[in-house]
């Protein structure tokens, strides 16, 4: 049996992909092909850096596509004062999604209450689905159990394994994160997807979304292979 005929006749992976452009040098033509491609494909969601929210609230007016944004990227230690700010501007310009990057010191050190706290607060404050990124491929197997159930509790819509700048995702990433989830929370693959096969991959080991500046490649590799 092929894998696309497991997932069903009307698998579509394009209902999966977040386009993504998180690239510092990004122009304002790079954002509208961006948000293009996005309404073209039937992307759920555009993830692109706070500076380009208005740009594109605007251009996908009014589409169903979804804008996301990052709040404390890539690095996450920003403080918890400056994150809250962060995400209550990017919702008051129009994103509709946040994608957290948790303090992974605060997680290294056991300081469980204070990342618990600094998730809840952006979760509460702003009201829309926040993803927590837990830059899985520098935490170990217990600290990847432990941050995931920490923002599950603290109020968080998604898990997402990766900012794509400290390694990407994997197929055993997903698959601990979906067991800790129990379908309680989406899970979200990022970070060096570039092909159908992958995407398809992710999927099957029980990503419900994925983050990739290949959007339209992978779409692309589906069609291929019909």
């Amino acid at each position: 049996m092929a894998p696309q005929t497991q997932l069903g006749a009307n698998f579509n992976v394009a209902s999966y992909i977040e386009h993504t452009c998180l690239d510092p040098f990004a122009s304002q033509a790079d954002i509208e092909q961006l948000c293009g491609a996005a309404d073209r494909y039937g992307f759920p969601a555009v993830c692109l850096a706070p500076c380009h929210v208005t740009q594109a609230v605007e251009l996908l007016h009014p589409s169903e596509v979804q804008v996301c944004t990052v709040v404390g990227f890539p690095s996450g230690f920003s403080t918890p004062a400056c994150k809250l700010y962060e995400a209550q501007e990017a919702v008051d310009l129009g994103a509709g999604g946040l994608d957290l990057v948790i303090n992974l010191g605060l997680l290294r050190d056991q300081r469980l209450d204070e990342l618990h706290r600094e998730v809840a607060q952006i979760c509460e404050a702003t009201q829309v689905p926040v993803k927590a990124i837990l830059e899985m491929a520098r935490l170990s197997p217990t600290q990847k159990r432990l941050a995931a159930e920490v923002c599950m509790d603290a109020g968080v819509a998604f898990l997402k394994t990766s900012t794509g700048w400290f390694g990407g995702a994997t197929v055993a990433d997903v698959e601990i994160l979906h067991q800790v989830g129990r379908d309680r929370v989406g899970i979200k693959a990022a970070g060096g997807i570039q092909t159908y096969d992958q995407a398809l991959a992710l999927i099957q080991a029980g990503a419900t979304r994925l983050g990739t500046s290949r959007g339209v490649e992978i779409v692309q590799g589906q069609d291929e292979q019909r």
